[in-house]
């Protein structure tokens, strides 16, 4: 890897960062009290091209890779969006138009494509099930052929911007689990309007990030036609693990984003703040723990950057993508707890936003795959015997 300050890569920080200053944490602490969606964060994100950063050119897009969207993405989180600096981002711009440009046929992607970059559609990714969790394999939803359509039947659950996505990539099951001769096999992936009378929405109340909403979705004898199925039918695993991957060093990003973010403001504090005629930072008590979160956090970015570069190269990333997840996730929750222990008991106070960074970060131990499915795969990797 090349370490130079790369023109492009400066220019998108510095977009991000402008961007962030004018949608910082007053914003983000109004739109999650109110639970309401970030509307103009959303559509400045479309004016810096950032939705269309992994889609290439020809479709509207800035034809660049997930290198780049990390950078967008740490950086949006960094300077003050927090878990929004990659939420609104990693759904709609990585997954859906990844699992597209590289599995979509020449009319979706015409479709849909031009529409992602410009922030004019948004994509909601229905993969987990109240009882399958992180086996996905376990799916339960069908789809079944019916003349020159299919009939979709199932429930999804903490399916994010389902309430207000135009569509929905759904993970089915068109080959029941005990017919396969491999558990990858028989998954189809469908692209879903959700204007349907068949699909029902439902809100669930959560702990955080209250300014995008995250559903249940019931799905009833909802009918699409043949052009509908992305890739090929009973074959959708390898296309569905095409999107994982951007989630997960999106997810590390986002870890590592936050908790710079908690530990500057933290830093800012500690340089303020006097108790026995010193600043409190001036305690090794407050600053080490604060200082080693931050060290293991930019070890943790060159981790995402080479799961990143590996995969924009189209090589395996999977191991490198789980390190990166694993490790920032647990940087950036220590750095954001550490922080607000040194605000001590104003670390409580909404006012100072970092109690909200400390309920965002803490989704990134459970989602997009937990810690422990993560380091089950490291360990695979590194030799121990398979364990699930």
């Amino acid at each position: 890897m090349n370490f130079d300050d790369d023109p492009t890569h400066s220019l998108i920080r510095d977009t991000a960062t402008e961007i962030a200053e004018e949608y910082g944490p007053a914003y983000w602490r109004e739109k999650e009290e109110n639970g309401e969606f970030g509307e103009e964060f959303w559509d400045e994100l479309a004016e810096a091209d950032f939705h269309g950063l992994m889609i290439p050119e020809e479709y509207g897009g800035a034809g660049m890779g997930m290198q780049e969207m990390g950078i967008a993405m740490e950086t949006l989180c960094a300077e003050g969006c927090g878990m929004a600096g990659t939420w609104y981002l990693v759904l709609t711009a990585g997954m859906a138009a990844v699992g597209i440009n590289k599995h979509g046929t020449e009319a979706q992607k015409e479709k849909y494509l031009p529409d992602i970059a410009a922030g004019k559609r948004n994509f909601s990714i229905g993969i987990t099930e109240p009882k399958a969790g992180t086996n996905t394999l376990n799916v339960a939803t069908r789809a079944e052929k019916d003349g020159d359509e299919y009939v979709l039947n199932g429930d999804k659950a903490w399916i994010t911007f389902s309430d207000r996505a135009e569509n929905m990539i759904l993970v089915t099951r068109t080959t029941p689990l005990d017919e396969v001769e491999q558990p990858t096999d028989g998954i189809s992936l469908f692209i879903l309007d959700m204007d349907s009378p068949n699909i029902e929405v439902s809100p669930i109340p959560k702990h955080g990030i209250n300014y995008s909403k995250s559903c249940e979705v019931f799905i009833e004898n909802h009918r699409v036609p043949e052009e509908n199925l992305l890739g090929e039918e009973d074959n959708g695993w390898w296309a569905l693990v095409d999107t994982l991957n951007p989630e997960r060093i999106g997810f590390a990003a986002a870890a590592t984003g936050i908790g710079k973010l908690a530990a500057d403001t933290a830093i800012d504090y500690t340089n303020d703040r006097e108790v026995f005629g010193a600043p409190i930072g001036t305690h090794q008590a407050v600053s080490f723990p604060i200082t080693k979160a931050y060290a293991q956090m930019e070890t943790a970015a060159l981790m995402r950057q080479k799961a990143a570069w590996l995969y924009d190269q189209g090589e395996e990333c999977g191991y490198e993508t789980n390190v990166a997840k694993a490790v920032a996730v647990e940087a950036g929750i220590e750095a954001v707890k550490q922080s607000m222990q040194a605000f001590g008991g104003w670390g409580y106070a909404k006012e100072y936003d970092v109690e909200r960074w400390w309920r965002e970060v803490n989704l990134t131990r459970l989602a997009p795959v937990s810690q422990q499915m993560a380091y089950n795969h490291i360990g695979q990797q590194i030799g121990f015997p398979k364990s699930y």
